[in-house]
Parts: structure tokens; C-alpha cells; sequence
């Protein structure tokens, strides 16, 4: 579980990170949870913009998303969510 200053810290390096996935009007499916818990495993920090195309609600996305990765949530912005998730071998060195 993060603390406030850990997330504050995360923010901070995910504010100047692009979105690496969107979600489309297909919402997510076995391939892209793959794919994002590969890219958790990688780099520990992902940004997720959610496309205006996509008629599942943002809560039930990020629900979804974090009972698959395992992985926490660092924050929300309008369509765009964050997720960490500690690496065996951290890159990055929580505060």
C-alpha cells in the first residue's frame, strides 16, 4: 500500500510519461491486460488514457484493470489513470 508522499513522488514521474495504452471502443480484453501487466512488470508506471469511444465506465476499467495486474493506483485525471506496480528488481525508489 502507497502512502501519500510515495503516490505524490509517482505523479511527479508520471506527469511527464505519454499514455503507452489507449482503451477503445472494445473496452479491455484478455490481451490487453496482458499486455499492461507486461508493461507493469517493465517499467512499474503506466499511464492508461481511456478514449471517448469506449462505453464502459472509467471506475469499472480501472476496477478491472487492478484486480488483474495487481497493481495500485496512483491516480486519476478526467479519462486518464495511473497504475504502479513493485518490480522484484525496483527501478524506482520509493521515498
Amino acid at each position: 500500500m502507497l502512502n501519500g508522499k510515495q503516490k505524490r513522488y509517482l505523479r511527479s514521474l508520471a506527469n511527464r510519461e505519454n499514455a503507452i495504452f489507449q482503451i477503445g471502443k472494445n473496452g479491455l480484453d484478455k490481451n490487453t491486460l496482458v499486455s499492461i501487466d507486461q508493461a507493469l512488470i517493465a517499467r512499474e508506471l503506466v499511464k492508461i488514457h481511456v478514449l471517448k469511444s469506449c462505453d464502459i465506465p472509467l471506475n469499472e476499467l480501472i476496477l478491472d484493470t487492478l484486480a488483474f495486474t495487481k497493481a495500485e493506483l496512483v491516480q486519476t485525471i478526467g479519462k486518464t489513470y495511473v497504475l504502479y506496480k513493485k518490480a522484484k528488481e525496483p527501478k524506482i525508489i520509493l521515498p
